[in-house]
C-alpha cells in the first residue's frame, strides 16, 4: 500500500503539511473533516482521499463548486455528469471549488509504503485453522476465551463490540499495552478503493485493566496495510533495532506488535492490532495463535453489529419518515378540520359520523373546490382506520396504461419499461382508505377492474398471474351528475351501484354564505402564520364584498383569494375594500347603488340580492319567466326569493 503526503499550496492552511494515520482522508470546511479548509468556496464536506491496497483515490462529496485534478497539462473534471472519483499519482494537484486563483490547491506525494519492521510471522486466514489445537491444550486460556468471548456476545451495538474485542485483546496477551481495532469504511465503494480507519484503541490501565487513552494514539500504518494485503496475521519484531525502517512504528514507539485480519469470506473487515510499547519484549507465536481464535468469533460479532446498526438506522429513518409524512398529511388538511357553522355543513358532517366506522363505499358529490377531498380525508381520521394510510389519486391525471399500474401495481416485464416490480396504491393503502378523486374519468376497461377489487376485495397487478386480497376502504368523488353520464354509457351502471352506496353531497359556497366569514378568517390565520406576517383583520366592507359575490370556484377560490390578500397586505393594517380582486369588486358599486344600511351581514346581503331581483324584474318588464332565466334560477326559484324578500 502506498504512503500519503498532502500539502496545502494555497488559501488560509497554505503549508500545511498532512500525512494521514488512517486510509481516509476527509476535506471540507466543517470542523469534523481531517483537513480543514475554511474558505467559503470550499463545501462542508466537499471532497476524501481513499487510501486502498492499490491504488490512492480522490472522491468529489456531491460539492457545490466541483473538484479537479491537475495532471501536467491534463485537467481531470469530478462530479455527476463525468466521474466521482478518480485515481491518484504522485505529484497530482487537487483544485477545491473552482480553478487556478479560485480554488483551493493541494499537493498530493505518494509513496511506496515502508515494510513494517522484522516481519517474524506471516500465517494466512487459510492456515488459521491449523493453530488452533495449540490453543485447546491451554486449559487457562480456553478458559479466559469462554469469558471474552461471553462479553462480546452480550455487546449490543458496535461500539461495545470493538471495546469488548479490544479488551479481550489485552487480557489474553500478556504483554501486550495497546489494542487497536481498524475497520474497513464501507463507503469506499469496493476492495481497491476501500479504506481502513482506525476506530477504537484500549491501553492497559496501572492496575491492568483496558481502559481508554487520554491521548490520541498513533497508529501503525505499515502493519495493518500489510495485514490486509496478504490476508494474514502478522507478527513483527522489536521496533527499535535497524531492522525497523518504518517511521510510523518508530514515532509510535512499537518494540513488538501482532495484526490479525477480521474477516468475512473474501472481505477484509478490518484488523485487530496488538502492540508491546512500553519495553523491549518479543510476542510468541502463541499470542498469535490466541489472537486468531479471538480474531475468527470478533469478525462475526463486527460485522452482526455493524449489519444490526444499519438496519436499526434504517428502521429509525423510515419511521421518522412515517411519521413525518402522516404528520405532514395531517398538518395539510388542517387535521381534517372542516370549517363552518351553516345548517347545510352541520348536516354534512352528521352524515360523516355516520359512515366513518362502517366499511361502505362513499361516494362523494359537489362542484369543483367545495373540498371533496377534505371530506374524505374527514371520513379516514375519524374513522378507526386512522392509524392506517389515507391514499389520493386524481382519476384524471393519468393515460389508461399508467393508471392501471398506478392503482394495481405491476410485476417486472409486464410491459416495456417495467424493469421492477411496483406496488399499487391498492397494495399500499392496504387497511386504510383510498381516494379515487374525478371517478367519471376512469377508462371502461378500469371501472371493470375496480368493481371486480370492490365486490371481491383483491386485486391483480398487471402481469401478474395471481391475485391479492386488500382491505381498502374506498372513496370516490365527482362532480359530474353520474346519473347522467351511466345514461349516456359512459360510465358503467354496475359500478355505479357500488359506488353510491352512501351519497354525501358538498354544498357549494354560496348556499353557505354564513360560514364566509368562518372560512375567510380561517385563512387569513394560516396564511400570515405561513407568510410570517401580521395582519390585523378583514375591514367590514371588504368582508361585505366577501359575502356578496357568488364564489364559482367555491372554497379554493376564496383561499386563493385571501393568500393574495395577505400578500397585499401591510403590516399590522385591515384588508381593505381596495386590495379586494377586481371581479369581486364589481358589486361594489352595486352594493351602494342598493341603498344598503349597515346590519348584519344576513341583513345586508339580503338588500342586495332584493335589488338585483328588482332590477331584473324592472328590465324585462315584470316577465318572472325573463327574469329567472336571466338570474340563472327557475322560476319556482325566483318566486320563493320573491316570497322569503317580502316582495309582491
Amino acid at each position: 500500500m502506498p504512503t500519503v503526503r498532502i500539502e496545502v499550496l494555497s488559501g488560509a492552511e497554505a503549508g500545511r503539511v498532512l500525512e494521514p494515520d488512517g486510509d481516509v482522508v476527509r476535506v471540507g470546511r466543517s470542523p469534523a473533516n481531517d483537513l480543514r479548509l475554511p474558505e467559503t468556496h470550499v463545501s462542508a464536506e466537499h471532497a476524501r482521499v481513499v487510501i486502498g491496497v492499490d491504488e490512492v483515490t480522490l472522491e468529489d462529496l456531491q460539492s457545490t463548486n466541483g473538484t479537479y485534478v491537475r495532471r501536467g497539462e491534463d485537467r481531470i473534471v469530478l462530479g455527476e455528469e463525468t466521474s466521482p472519483a478518480c485515481s491518484l499519482q504522485s505529484g497530482d494537484q487537487i483544485e477545491l471549488g473552482g480553478q487556478g486563483d479560485e480554488s483551493t490547491q493541494l499537493l498530493v506525494t505518494l509513496a511506496g509504503d515502508a515494510a513494517p519492521g522484522h516481519v517474524v510471522t506471516v500465517r494466512p486466514i487459510a492456515e488459521f485453522a491449523g493453530h488452533t489445537a495449540n490453543v485447546e491444550r491451554n486449559t487457562d486460556v480456553l478458559k479466559t476465551l469462554y469469558e471474552v468471548q461471553k462479553a462480546i456476545g452480550s455487546a449490543d451495538d458496535l461500539e461495545r463490540v470493538l471495546a469488548a474485542v479490544a479488551s479481550a485483546a489485552l487480557r489474553l496477551v500478556a504483554r501486550a499495552t495497546h489494542a487497536t481495532l481498524i475497520l474497513r469504511d464501507d463507503a469506499g465503494g469496493g476492495s481497491k478503493r476501500a479504506g481502513y480507519v482506525p476506530v477504537l484503541t484500549r491501553v492497559r490501565g496501572a492496575s491492568g485493566d483496558s481502559v481508554a487513552p487520554p491521548d490520541p494514539v498513533p497508529v501503525t500504518r505499515s502493519v495493518f496495510r500489510k495485514v490486509v494485503e496478504e490476508r494474514a496475521a502478522l507478527l513483527a519484531a522489536d521496533a527499535p533495532t535497524e531492522a525497523f525502517s518504518s517511521e510510523s512504528l518508530i514515532d509510535a514507539r512499537v518494540r513488538s506488535t501482532i495484526g490479525v485480519p477480521l474477516w468475512r469470506g473474501d472481505d477484509i473487515l478490518g484488523v485487530l492490532q496488538v502492540d508491546n510499547r512500553s519495553q523491549p519484549s518479543m510476542f510468541h507465536a502463541a499470542d498469535v495463535d490466541v489472537l486468531e481464535v479471538l480474531a475468527a468469533n470478533a469478525s462475526l460479532a463486527v460485522d452482526n453489529a455493524r449489519l444490526i446498526g444499519r438496519l436499526v438506522t434504517a428502521e429509525k429513518r423510515l419511521k421518522k419518515e412515517n411519521l413525518y409524512l402522516k404528520g405532514r398529511e395531517r398538518a395539510r388538511r388542517g387535521q381534517v378540520e372542516i370549517v363552518g357553522e351553516s345548517a347545510a355543513i352541520k348536516n354534512l358532517l352528521s352524515q360523516v359520523d355516520k359512515v366513518v366506522n362502517t366499511r361502505v363505499t362513499v361516494l362523494v358529490e359537489g362542484e369543483t373546490g367545495t373540498g371533496k377531498e377534505l371530506v374524505a380525508s374527514a371520513i379516514h381520521y375519524r374513522s378507526r382506520r386512522r392509524e392506517k394510510l389515507f391514499v389520493a389519486q386524481n382519476c384524471a391525471a393519468m393515460p389508461e396504461n399508467l393508471l392501471e399500474s398506478e392503482l394495481f401495481g405491476h410485476k417486472r416485464g409486464a410491459f416495456t419499461g417495467a424493469t421492477e416490480e411496483k406496488r399499487g396504491l391498492f397494495d399500499i393503502a392496504d387497511g386504510g382508505t383510498l381516494f379515487l378523486d374525478e371517478v367519471t374519468e376512469l377508462p371502461v376497461a378500469l371501472q371493470a377492474k375496480l368493481l371486480r377489487a370492490l365486490q371481491e376485495g383483491e386485486i391483480r397487478p398487471v402481469g401478474a398471474t395471481a391475485s391479492k386480497n386488500v382491505d381498502v376502504r374506498i372513496v370516490a368523488a365527482t362532480n359530474r351528475n353520474l346519473e347522467q353520464e351511466v345514461a349516456a354509457g359512459r360510465f358503467r351502471e354496475d359500478l355505479y351501484y357500488r359506488l353510491k352506496v352512501f351519497p354525501l353531497v358538498v354544498p357549494p359556497l354560496r348556499d353557505r354564505r354564513d360560514d364566509v366569514p368562518l372560512l375567510a378568517n380561517h385563512f387569513l390565520a394560516r396564511f400570515t402564520r405561513e407568510i410570517g406576517k401580521s395582519v390585523a383583520g378583514i375591514a367590514q366592507e371588504a368582508m361585505e364584498l366577501l359575502m356578496s359575490y357568488d364564489w364559482p370556484g367555491n372554497v379554493r377560490e376564496l383561499e386563493n383569494e385571501i393568500q393574495r390578500l395577505v400578500i397585499q397586505a401591510d403590516d399590522d393594517a385591515f384588508v381593505t375594500p381596495d386590495l379586494i380582486s377586481p371581479r369581486l369588486r364589481k358589486l361594489e358599486g352595486v352594493i351602494s347603488q342598493s341603498g344598503t344600511t349597515k346590519g348584519s351581514l344576513k341583513e345586508m346581503v339580503e338588500q342586495v340580492e332584493k335589488y338585483f331581483l328588482l332590477e331584473a324584474l324592472r328590465e324585462h318588464s315584470n316577465n318572472k319567466t325573463s327574469a329567472a332565466r336571466a338570474l340563472g334560477i327557475t322560476r319556482e326559484g325566483l318566486h320563493k326569493k320573491l316570497r322569503h324578500l317580502g316582495i309582491g
